[in-house]
């Protein structure tokens, strides 16, 4: 019996999180009400908040869903050294390629600014820890240049995708890594 309401509770969340998605290719979040999205999941709205109290909070769990994938995924690697940065840079633009659908509604002005600001604290830890090892910059110059370089990264991401992806991973790996060692005077 506990196994059918996991599975029924399971598909109830599934269905809310694919509805959500849906009507936020049309609307912004703060537009969405709990009625359009329990119209579209065919769910009553009882059903509704026995999982969420609001839009948000289904929008929040679709966020840490991905992100908890995101992060167990670059976690299976281990480039720790300032070299290997191309290589986890080309496993992320992996992954956002083959989640690009809900990557692109996720960085989209329709949702909030929590899932960006996760986006840029993902994309130090896992890119940029390494990369600026100048022991002669403070630490607050360094902070300026790594929220630059994660910022200008999530944008390039955003971009890429609304592009249909249409370099490779490996590609944009390439251009981020070959600008962040060399600036704009590396370009040409």
């Amino acid at each position: 019996m506990t196994s059918k309401m996991d599975r029924r509770k399971q598909y109830t969340r599934m269905v809310l999180k694919e509805s959500l998605l849906k009507l936020l290719q049309e609307k912004s979040i703060s537009n969405l009400t709990i009625k359009e999205i329990c119209e579209t999941a065919d769910i009553n709205r009882s059903t509704y908040y026995a999982h969420y109290s609001n839009q948000y909070e289904l929008l929040e769990s679709i966020e840490e869903e991905f992100i908890e994938d995101l992060v167990a995924t670059l976690g299976r690697y281990n480039f720790s050294k300032e070299e290997e940065a191309l290589q986890m840079t080309e496993k992320l633009f992996e992954f956002l390629a083959d989640k690009n659908g809900i990557c692109k509604i996720l960085l989209s002005e329709n949702t909030d600014m929590y899932f960006l600001k996760k986006g840029m604290g993902i994309t130090h830890e896992f890119i940029f820890k390494n990369w600026v090892t100048d022991s002669r910059i403070d630490q607050e110059t360094y902070e300026y240049i790594n929220m630059f370089m994660v910022s200008g990264s999530i944008h390039v991401i955003k971009n890429w995708l609304e592009n249909g992806m249409d370099k490779t991973p490996g590609e944009m790996a390439g251009i981020l890594h070959h600008f962040i060692n060399r600036g704009l005077s590396g370009v040409g």
